[in-house]
């Protein structure tokens, strides 16, 4: 009886901290309001298996408790109730699967017009590349990394010239329009994560992953790492500052001295 208690209690615990003393997320900052929505979904979904399952568990204790004169029933094998498990189950899974796959999908079909630009982790601080004003990010290749070309930009690349080196400062992004991240990491295992845009993803060294937002609203979000990555970990952090499109391009237009072809020229 004691131990059944516990387990309605737990169960009835549950939902009233969810109702009473409910969770709350930071105020959204992108258009990824679909990863909320799938969370939810899969909250629900589990929720509701959690309650069952401990309230059955419950049930079980009591109506199964041990009886003077009452002996187990042993049926080893029931393919009825082993069908209707394992259906509901699969369903369950199915409904927690199927929104993710669509925003998936949404996740990776970057619109056409969006912005490349480009994010590097190393350890401890994040740098970044932005288009200069011919609109073009150029490329890059970590064997191109020495100490005065720290991100590996392509030099022989006319598209590189101009664009915006920002080592250790905050990224800035313009509101209302969406951005491609192309993401490298220098070292070891990073993760870009900005709580308010509701986007991560892994930076691995070796390869370019990518994630797309669009900015819905402007201020200042701190940048995390999601990944431990060394004993400075919990210190590589940053800021990104969502602008207007005025203040953006006037910010822009005075980063010439931050241009590659700037850092890289004889005597800097």
């Amino acid at each position: 009886m004691a131990v059944a208690l516990a387990l309605v209690l737990i169960a009835l615990g549950s939902v009233l901290f969810h109702l009473l003393s409910p969770w709350w997320w930071t105020p959204i900052a992108s258009n990824w309001k679909y990863i909320d929505d799938t969370i939810i979904v899969t909250f629900w979904i589990t929720g509701v298996v959690f309650v069952a399952v401990v309230l059955f568990v419950a049930y079980c204790i009591y109506r199964f408790r041990h009886q003077p004169g009452r002996q187990a029933h042993y049926e080893p094998e029931n393919t009825r109730l082993e069908v209707v498990l394992t259906s509901v189950t699969g369903l369950g899974v199915i409904a927690m699967l199927t929104p993710g796959l669509f925003v998936w999908n949404h996740f990776i079909t970057v619109p056409e017009d969006a912005t490349n630009i480009e994010i590097v982790g190393q350890q401890w601080q994040w740098s970044y590349r932005l288009p200069g004003p011919d609109g073009k990010l150029g490329s890059s290749d970590t064997r191109n990394v020495t100490p005065d070309n720290p991100l590996g930009i392509n030099k022989d690349d006319p598209a590189s010239q101009d664009d915006v080196v920002v080592e250790g400062a905050e990224l800035r992004l313009p509101v209302g329009k969406p951005v491609k991240a192309l993401l490298r990491s220098i070292d070891v295992l990073h993760d870009f994560y900005v709580p308010e845009f509701r986007a991560k993803m892994d930076l691995v060294p070796g390869q370019v992953s990518y994630f797309w937002l669009t900015p819905t609203r402007t201020g200042t979000f701190e940048i995390l790492c999601a990944e431990l990555c060394g004993v400075g970990h919990p210190q590589m952090r940053g800021t990104v500052m969502v602008q207007t499109e005025a203040d953006y391009q006037a910010w822009l237009d005075g980063q010439s001295h931050r241009s590659f072809a700037r850092l890289t020229a004889p005597g800097n």
